[in-house]
């Protein structure tokens, strides 16, 4: 599979350097308006450069297009590559609206290739084994989780975008949607949320949110983002079930612990921050890879379009609670 890159900021950078160590893929070319910027990736891994996604598409007879843009482009970029008949892996959030999100999705089916979603944290060792506990029940009957992601201050970019909510969709949207989606995932359909935020007060860049969220299986969920210049960017996770505790934090240096209940008598730099794993495989590249792979056996990827589309409209839901101060209902599926 020959793949192209569009945006070459620390995402498109990172996923650059992900497709070197994915089977089946060959990074071919890049793209990115900043000259110096595309030069120096294409330098990097020998391959071709250019100013835009539709000069790429002219000169080069790609299989693949990653775009890894601005949120707010998302959507042309996709468009745009999907009526060229090519498979996109789009970084997450998918769109900034679930408008946005669907037309993309729509367009993807409608020109019959494959729409991949860059919801990298389910790639995480950390989520994955939780996922798996979780799956089969070694908890018990989950009554609440807390979930937490952020610190190290706002991030810094090109135009200054991620400060332009009309552009990044803010906190919720960049951020807290990998947390979203990860409960989407493990949880099921959400209810009801209930959101609250710094955003439009006077904190500028010091933007934080909490939302809380009513499943349909009865869990009460509550995800917790910050944008604020604390010592270093963390990730945390808390699932409390009748069986016991099950919860990580990146902090620490064991990052996941799984805590069982005991009955009375029993013994006792410029860009934004992108979270390391300590294994081998980034699950950066695990993404891509199980993307391609994906694409080799002409299956659909577990984060598809449609995935992508149910995380921004949870974050959408988010939005509206913080703006109307009330709870917002969503439909199931």
């Amino acid at each position: 599979m020959k793949v192209g890159i569009v945006g070459l900021g620390t995402m498109g950078t990172t996923h650059a350097a992900g497709y070197q160590s994915v089977a089946g893929a060959k990074l071919v070319a890049v793209a990115d308006i900043q000259p110096n910027r595309s030069h120096a990736v294409a330098e990097r891994y020998g391959v071709r450069s250019y100013a835009t996604l539709a000069e790429m598409l002219e000169a080069e007879d790609l299989d693949v297009v990653d775009v890894c843009l601005p949120t707010f482009l998302h959507r042309q970029a996709v468009e745009m590559a999907a009526a060229a008949g090519k498979h996109v892996f789009c970084e997450k959030p998918l769109a900034l609206t679930p408008e946005d999100a669907k037309a993309m999705v729509d367009a993807c089916r409608k020109a019959g290739v494959t729409l991949g979603v860059g919801h990298v944290v389910r790639f995480f060792p950390e989520y994955q084994k939780a996922k798996t506990v979780l799956a089969a029940g070694e908890m018990g009957k989950i009554g609440t989780v807390y979930m937490y992601r952020g610190g190290g201050g706002f991030p810094t970019a090109w135009q200054d975008w991620y400060a332009r909510h009309e552009w990044s969709g803010g906190i919720v949207l960049d951020l807290m949607i990998h947390d979203l989606d990860f409960l989407l995932w493990t949880m099921g359909d959400v209810e009801r949320v209930f959101a609250k935020s710094t955003w439009r007060r006077d904190y500028g860049r010091m933007e934080h949110a909490l939302v809380s969220l009513r499943f349909a299986n009865g869990v009460i969920g509550n995800v917790e983002g910050t944008w604020l210049p604390l010592e270093s960017f963390k990730t945390e996770f808390e699932f409390a079930g009748t069986n016991g505790l099950l919860s990580h934090s990146s902090a620490h240096a064991v990052s996941f612990k799984s805590h069982q209940l005991q009955t009375p008598g029993e013994a006792g730099p410029q860009g934004v921050t992108v979270p390391r794993s300590p294994v081998t495989r980034s699950p950066y590249s695990l993404e891509l890879e199980h993307f391609i792979d994906c694409l080799h056996k002409g299956v659909e990827p577990i984060i598809n379009g449609e995935a992508g589309l149910r995380a921004v409209t949870l974050v959408a839901a988010a939005q509206k609670s913080i703006e109307t101060g009330k709870p917002v209902g969503l439909e199931r599926g």
